[in-house]
C-alpha cells in the first residue's frame, strides 16, 4: 500500500513550532517513502475557525517548502461522519447518555474520594427506552459515548516500540455532543479510513488516545494505520512550550527574518541525537529521516540556538541563492562581491542592509583623532584596489604616524564603517572604494 500521511491543524489560531515539528516529520516520512502528504483542516470547530487563519495554514506551509498532495476539510465530509455514527449506532458501540456536566463531575469527584479511578460507569447503559423517552421528553438531549471493549490494545509505535494500553481503565469516550457537533476522535478515524492514511505521525500526547481510536477503526470495519508518538517539545528550560507558543508561531519568525531551512534543519535534528546542522534543501533532510532516531524524552527547542542555526546557513549560502532574497529587501542592488564578504558577519539576512549602507550608501563621519586621520589620508593609494591594498595602506599609515595594532586600526575601521566589528577591512577596503574612503577619513558624510 502506497504510504500516506497526513497533518490536520485546526484554523483556530496560527501555526507554532511545535505544530510544525509535526507536519515537518509527516512531510519527511511520505517524501522519503515516495507517498503522498494530507493536509486536512480540522476546521469543525466554527465559532473560533476562521478563513484568515486556514489561509495563514497554508501560507506558512508553502514558506517552509512543506507542500501537500491532497487536500480535505472536515466542514466538507459531514455526511460521512453522519454515516459512521450510524453504523456506530446501529451496532450497539455509540450510545446515548444524559447526564449533564455538573452530575459527571460529582461522579468523579466521589470516585476519586472512594479511592477509585474516575471513569464513566456507563449508568447510561442501565436506561430502558421508556426512560430515555421521558428524559428527551423533558428537554434532554443526549451526547453519545462509544463503548470499549476492555481489553489490552497493542500496537509497535514507530517512534516508542512495542505499546499498549488496557482500555478497561479508560471512560467511553463522548463522539458526539449534546448539541449534535462532533469532537475530534470520530471525524479523524472516518477521515483516516477514507482517505486512505496509512501512518499517524503526532505528539506523544496522544498516546492515550491511540487505543480508544484503534477500536472505532475496528468498529467500523477499518484498518488502523501505523502509530508514531513523537516527544513534545519543551524550552530551553524544559518547560512545555504552551505558554510561549504565541512568539513561536511561524508567521512571527518569518517575519524576524528566519530563513525556512534553518527551522527544517533544527526541527528535523532536535531529539534525533544527532548534531543540528545548518542544510540549505530538504532534499538532504529527506536522505536522513529516521523515526527511529527520535527517543522518548523531549527535545528542547532553544530560539538562540535556532538563530545560531540561521547564521551558519546564510554564512553557507551561495548568491544565487541568497539573491532572491536580497532584492526582497528594497536595498537596490547587492552585488556578489558585497555578499560573499558581508554573509558571515550576519544572523539575518536583513542585517546585509547595514553592510549594504556601509559600503554602497552613505555614513556618519566617526573619528575620534582627526589629524590621525587626514595623516592616513594623505597616504591613501590610488586605485585600482584589491585584498592586498588594505595591507600596503595600513603599512604606510604606521610608517607617517608610528601607531601600530589596535590604536592603528581600530580609528581606520570606525573611520570607514562606524562599527568597531565586522568583516576584515582588507575585504571590504575595495568595496567601499577610494571617494568614500577619503571622504570618511576628512570627516565628510559619505
Amino acid at each position: 500500500m502506497s504510504v500516506r500521511v497526513r497533518f490536520a491543524p485546526s484554523p483556530t489560531g496560527r501555526l507554532h513550532v511545535g505544530n510544525i515539528y509535526v507536519a515537518l516529520n509527516n512531510w519527511l516520512f511520505a517524501r522519503q517513502r515516495g507517498g503522498s502528504f494530507l493536509l486536512r483542516l480540522d476546521d469543525t470547530d466554527v465559532e473560533r475557525s476562521t478563513a484568515e487563519f486556514a489561509a495563514g495554514i497554508e501560507t506558512d506551509l508553502t514558506w517552509l517548502g512543506l507542500t501537500w498532495d491532497v487536500f480535505a476539510r472536515q466542514t466538507e465530509r459531514i455526511v460521512a461522519y453522519d454515516a459512521a455514527a450510524e453504523k456506530l449506532k446501529a451496532s450497539g458501540r455509540l450510545y446515548p447518555c444524559y447526564e449533564s456536566a455538573e452530575e459527571l463531575a460529582l461522579k468523579r469527584k466521589v470516585q476519586l474520594g472512594q479511592g477509585k479511578p474516575p471513569v464513566y460507569d456507563r449508568a447510561a447503559l442501565k436506561l430502558s427506552a421508556e426512560d430515555r423517552a421521558k428524559l428527551e421528553a423533558a428537554g434532554q438531549k443526549p451526547h453519545w459515548r462509544f463503548k470499549l471493549e476492555g481489553r489490552r490494545v497493542e500496537w509497535n509505535d514507530l517512534v516508542r516500540g512495542p505499546e499498549h494500553i488496557d482500555a478497561a481503565s479508560q471512560s467511553d469516550p463522548v463522539l458526539i455532543r449534546a448539541d449534535g457537533t462532533y469532537l475530534y476522535t470520530l471525524p479523524s478515524v472516518v477521515d483516516d479510513i477514507d482517505l486512505g492514511v496509512t501512518q499517524v505521525i503526532r505528539g506523544n500526547d496522544h498516546v492515550t488516545n491511540t487505543a480508544t481510536q484503534i477500536q472505532i477503526f475496528e468498529a467500523l470495519g477499518g484498518t488502523a494505520p501505523g502509530f508514531a508518538h513523537l516527544p513534545l517539545l519543551v524550552d530551553a528550560a524544559g518547560e512545555g512550550l504552551s505558554k510561549r507558543l504565541g512568539s513561536l508561531s511561524i508567521s512571527d519568525l518569518r517575519a524576524q527574518g528566519l530563513e525556512p531551512m534553518a527551522l527544517n534543519a533544527y526541527l528535523a535534528h532536535i531529539g534525533t541525537g544527532e548534531p543540528v546542522l545548518p542544510v540549505r534543501h530538504l532534499d538532504e533532510l529527506i536522505a536522513k529521516h529516521d523515526l527511529g532516531k527520535f527517543g522518548k524524552s523531549s527535545p528542547r527547542f532553544d530560539p538562540a540556538e535556532l538563530l545560531h542555526l540561521n547564521a551558519r546557513l546564510l554564512h553557507l549560502l551561495p548568491y544565487d541563492e541568497a539573491k532572491p532574497h536580497l532584492v526582497a529587501l528594497g536595498l537596490g542592488e547587492v552585488d556578489v562581491a558585497l555578499w560573499e564578504v558581508a554573509r558571515a558577519n550576519v544572523e539575518k539576512i536583513e542585517e546585509i542592509g547595514e553592510w549594504h549602507r556601509i559600503c554602497r550608501g552613505a555614513i556618519a563621519p566617526h573619528l575620534a583623532d582627526s589629524s590621525f586621520a587626514a595623516a592616513a589620508a594623505d597616504v591613501l593609494p590610488p586605485e585600482p584596489w584589491d585584498d592586498g591594498t588594505w595591507k600596503n595602506w595600513t603599512e604606510a599609515v604606521k610608517a607617517a604616524t608610528g601607531r601600530k595594532g589596535k590604536d592603528l586600526f581600530m580609528p581606520l575601521r570606525l573611520a570607514l564603517t562606524g562599527l568597531e566589528h565586522g568583516p576584515e577591512l582588507r575585504l571590504l577596503l575595495p568595496l567601499i572604494g577610494r571617494e568614500k574612503t577619503l571622504r570618511r577619513l576628512r570627516g565628510e558624510s559619505a
